[in-house]
Order: structure tokens, then C-alpha cells, then sequence
């Protein structure tokens, strides 16, 4: 079982326990229930893209940001043979996107922009018509596409400093101006169908965490073969000290900060078989029912 679903399952098993040992009358068997529920790719999309911006963040701030303060660098060139270089973050996006297309969930990523560094990241004219309505709401659009499937967009903002200073100093940047907080371009999710089952979402939220997994793993196995090796264990990049956490340090981090958001989507907008919109446990206790999924 991985740590996701163990979490998730501790999770349920806690609430469980606190329902019955508090509530008058006791929940349907947990795991049938279940096992039937239908969620929504909205929500889907949600909890990975969840699992996206704090990857990101994490990689941005304390790996580039840290990094380049450490003395390593970071550049497109990162992949190419005697080029000590880690992925700057949207190559790292790039990369994740790349191994996920290779697993089955079948879940597609994509970064774009109106002004990106790199143009194979320009956005289409029906993707800007979307974008703009995005860098006016800040909000995700959710739609369906006639060969893409299901789509939801989210805006890309620039929350951490490395994130303006790189594509401000960049030769490529055909804008120099970005600011905090702008919203530098979007996130572009696609999925073949319009709902799943509870192991489904897990499946693309396993898939989405092996993904991130092994684009860092990437970078120290190239980390490990510069001229003047990196030191990596448990500690994070600062001036003056030249390390990378390994994978699991990394990835743990990750999951600590996005584990809340991906269960809110893994417990909301549920749909039982018959139709019928879920309530969460807590709520159909107080309310004298059940709770139709289990949880």
C-alpha cells in the first residue's frame, strides 16, 4: 500500500472511530461503500493540481532558490551531457508531465503562457481566450474538449521570488517586468472521462507523486556526477552548504503540505451509484442518515 493511501486510510479509520464511539446509531461497512463511490474529474483535477503547486513551490524555493545561494546552478541545458545544471522549474514541470504521459492513469499536463521563455509554451488562441478569463478571476476553468476529454486550466501565479528574478534576468523572457504574485501563465489538465472511482483518484494521485519522484531523482543522479559532487542526504540547499535532500526528504515534504487538499478532493462533490449526491459522515450523522460513501 503506498503512503498516500495509508494516509488516507488512517484518516478514515480515525473518523470511524470517533463516529462510533460517539454516534446513536452505527456507519455502513466503510470499505463497500466505498468501493461504490463516483467522484467528479473536477475534483480529480483539484487534488493533483494541488500536488503540482506544491511541488513546485518546494522546488522553487528550496532547491532553485536555495541552490543557486549554495553556488549550483540551473538552466535548459540541464539534461545535456557535461552540463552541470539542475532544470529550471517549468523544465522540471516539463519532465513530470512527460513521465506521467508514460503511466496509466492517463492523466495530461501542460504549462503554458502568453509570454513564455520557451515557445513551444505558447498558448493557442482558444487557450488565450481561456487564459484571459483566468488572469482576470484567478480562478480555475473546467471544460470539455472534443479530443482533449475533460480540461481544467489554473492560473500559474509567481509566488515565490526565484520565479520573477529568473524570467526578469532571462535572454529569452519576452517580458521583463513580472512581479509577485502575477499570473505568469497556467496549468492545463486533461482526462478521458468524467468521473472516477476512490481507487481510480488514487491511482492518478499515486501516479502524479511517482512522477514528481522521479523528475527529482533525475536531477541527483546528474547531481551525483558533476565535476565536484553533491552532497545528498536529509538536508536542503543553503548558503554555504552544498547538499540535496534525497528523494524520499523531498517528496515527504511535498506530501506533508499537499495532503489536507488532496483529501478535501478525495471527501467533496462525491456521487453514489444511484445517482444520489453524497454527504460526508460528520454532516449525515447530524442530520440522522448515512453517509452513502462511507465517509
Amino acid at each position: 500500500m503506498t503512503l498516500p493511501r495509508i494516509f488516507l486510510v488512517g484518516v478514515f479509520v480515525c473518523l470511524g472511530v470517533y463516529l462510533f464511539a460517539t454516534a446513536p446509531e452505527p456507519l455502513p461497512d466503510g470499505d463497500v461503500e466505498m468501493a461504490g463511490c463516483r467522484h467528479p474529474v473536477n475534483a480529480v483535477f483539484d487534488g493533483v493540481n494541488a500536488i503540482n503547486e506544491v511541488a513546485r513551490t518546494v522546488y522553487t524555493k528550496r532547491i532553485v532558490g536555495g541552490g543557486k545561494a549554495a553556488g549550483l546552478t540551473f538552466g535548459e541545458e540541464w539534461q545535456e551531457p557535461g552540463v552541470e545544471q539542475g532544470p529550471l522549474p517549468a523544465l522540471f514541470l516539463r519532465a513530470t508531465a512527460a513521465h506521467l504521459e508514460t503511466l496509466p492513469p492517463r492523466l495530461g499536463l501542460y504549462l503554458g503562457s502568453d509570454a513564455p521563455i520557451n515557445k513551444s509554451n505558447l498558448f493557442g488562441a482558444a487557450q488565450l481566450s481561456v487564459f484571459d478569463q483566468i488572469k482576470t478571476t484567478r480562478e480555475a476553468v473546467y471544460s470539455e474538449d472534443p479530443q482533449s476529454g475533460f480540461v481544467a486550466m489554473y492560473p500559474d501565479v509567481a509566488g515565490v521570488a526565484p520565479c520573477v528574478s529568473c524570467h526578469n534576468a532571462h535572454p529569452d523572457s519576452p517580458k521583463k517586468d513580472w512581479k509577485l504574485n502575477d499570473v505568469m501563465g497556467a496549468t492545463t489538465w486533461t482526462y478521458p472521462a468524467s468521473e472516477v472511482t476512490a481507487d481510480e483518484f488514487l491511482d492518478v494521485v499515486d501516479a502524479m507523486y511517482a512522477s514528481v519522484a522521479h523528475t527529482y531523482d533525475s536531477y541527483l543522479s546528474k547531481a551525483a556526477g558533476f565535476e565536484v559532487p553533491v552532497q545528498i542526504g536529509a538536508e536542503w540547499p543553503r548558503e554555504g552548504v552544498r547538499v540535496l535532500p534525497e528523494v524520499g526528504v523531498f517528496l515527504n515534504e511535498v506530501k506533508t503540505q499537499a495532503s489536507l487538499a488532496v483529501l478535501e478532493a478525495l471527501t467533496r462533490d462525491r456521487r453514489h451509484p444511484d445517482g444520489q449526491p453524497t454527504q460526508n459522515a460528520l454532516a449525515a450523522q447530524a442530520d440522522g442518515g448515512q453517509a452513502p460513501c462511507g465517509f
